[in-house]
């Protein structure tokens, strides 16, 4: 099955599955991996003094605030330990040494209770569940494709019930990650829809590129932050209730 898609003054036809980025799109999530960022900074600080701020800076945190288009924000886990490694190495350490003290920090932030994803510290955005129920109830597949892995996006859709809505829950488990067209590949393989049937929705250049390359049917842009643009975005929107299926 296949409809249109309306959205501002575009309309997508013959689509037959949305696939949605999960951070920034659908989760509010960006005040908890700002913690999270700035704990494993501090861990290895406390192993390799001084290394602390920069490591700060390349996740992009400054000023206490988390750059939504920053490597904390769209990077997966491997991306984001290799960049810390990096960060250790360059004070004389060997790439095995820094690679285990950077596993170590990533490690023991994972691990604590006090650093958890919950709808209270990740909540959904407002316009999450009815523009779901919206696309599903006019039987549109949809799909979560996230930079995080795979179990953290099936611990999201179990923690907000949206396993009525969501068909396929797929992160980023190895070294591939957005903005490479095979993970969008094989996101429609599961779904079992053609990419040029599909669109992709997300809040990062990573998320655009990629479906272009795919020859995804069109990209929808969310900016829930000031200031934000997206380059190439076929139509750039501020709620995901701007989605309509006809």
């Amino acid at each position: 099955m296949s409809i249109a898609i309306a959205c501002q003054d575009l309309k997508f036809n013959n689509i037959t599955a949305i696939i949605f980025d999960k951070d920034g799109t659908l989760e509010n999530s960006l005040e908890f991996w700002r913690e999270v960022g700035t704990e494993r900074a501090r861990l290895i600080d406390a192993q390799i003094p001084g290394v602390g701020e920069p490591l700060m800076m390349a996740f992009g945190i400054l000023d206490n605030t988390l750059d939504p288009q920053g490597l904390m924000a769209v990077g997966s886990r491997y991306e984001n330990e290799i960049a810390a490694a990096a960060y250790v190495a360059e004070t004389g350490r060997s790439w095995h040494e820094s690679r285990k003290i950077v596993r170590s920090a990533f490690a023991e932030v994972a691990e604590s209770k006090y650093l958890t994803k919950t709808p209270k510290t990740a909540p959904l955005y407002d316009d999450v569940r009815e523009t779901l129920e919206s696309l599903t109830n006019k039987g549109v597949k949809i799909g979560i494709l996230s930079a995080d892995s795979t179990i953290e996006v099936k611990n999201f859709v179990a923690n907000h019930q949206l396993q009525d809505y969501i068909q396929l829950c797929m992160g980023v488990d190895n070294e591939i990650n957005k903005p490479d067209p095979r993970l969008f590949w094989q996101a429609c393989e599961s779904l079992g829809v053609l990419p040029e049937q599909s669109l992709m929705v997300g809040d990062t250049s990573g998320d655009i590129i990629m479906a272009k390359e795919a020859k995804a049917a069109g990209t929808i842009g969310i900016c829930r932050y000031q200031n934000c643009q997206l380059d190439s975005v076929d139509v750039q929107i501020n709620s995901l209730l701007t989605i309509q299926a006809l």
